[in-house]
């Protein structure tokens, strides 16, 4: 890297006002429930577990970690009444894992946030799950206080991941940065990267503790990678990469 790329990406990272941070893989480990209640999602829909048809829907899954959950059902029935069906389905199933304790914070997520939060930054929370799963993993981690704001696709107008919709709607709710460079977008996925490049954001790094690899990081166009997000509060005070 040249040294003004180095400098560049430093200023960026310290002039940081506004932080988007995703949740499942990011700031809370789930120890793959996404592909537990895509079982109950499948089942619904006479998938038969086993079968090529559900080894191909669940490699589907995997793959699009981070996109809203409505979208990769579409794809996968076609149908809009089977895709809702699907999507009911996995949402209650995720739900009840949730109830069950089976989330909790990624060793530190809380603390960085909170230290993000600390630093005069505004801190906010996303998923590519509905609002009522949201809601439920928030209130099993005592989270719902934690940060100012929390979104979901739903809240930026449908469209989640890796369309920068989510991203864009804190920037406007919070009014904490002047300019979408002044944005940090941080997650486990190339979603999550792709949808922080989309909006034009300053940071975007993807996180080692999820779904995807450092080259998928790459490929979207993360800025950063970072082993956890717990580096994060480092690399915005000292712009080091």
């Amino acid at each position: 890297m040249t040294e003004s790329l180095t400098a560049s990406l430093a200023g960026a990272a310290a002039d940081i006002r506004l932080v988007v941070l995703d949740m499942a893989g990011t700031t809370v480990a789930d120890g793959g429930l996404v592909e537990r209640a895509f079982a109950a999602a499948a089942a619904e829909l006479g998938v038969e577990p086993g079968s090529a048809d559900h080894a191909q829907k669940l490699h589907y899954v995997r793959a699009t970690m981070g996109e809203s959950k409505i979208s990769v059902f579409r794809h996968l029935f076609a149908d809009e009444t089977r895709a809702q069906r699907a999507n009911t389905a996995f949402e209650k199933a995720y739900g009840d894992l949730v109830a069950d304790g089976l989330v909790a914070p990624v060793p530190g997520a809380r603390e960085a946030i909170e230290e993000l939060a600390g630093s005069g930054r505004t801190v906010v929370l996303t998923t590519g799950f509905a609002r009522v799963t949201q809601d439920a993993v928030l209130a099993a981690l005592g989270w719902r206080d934690l940060v100012p704001l929390t979104l979901c696709p739903a809240d930026a107008g449908g469209r989640g991941r890796p369309f920068p919709d989510m991203v864009l709607a804190a920037f406007v709710a919070t009014k904490a940065a002047q300019d979408v460079r002044q944005v940090a977008v941080v997650g486990d996925t190339s979603y999550d990267v792709l949808s922080g490049v989309r909006a034009g954001a300053g940071l975007v790094a993807g996180v080692r503790t999820g779904a995807h690899d450092d080259d998928a990081f790459h490929a979207a166009g993360a800025t950063h990678v970072l082993d956890s997000v717990t580096a994060l509060p480092a690399l915005l005070h000292t712009g080091a990469r």
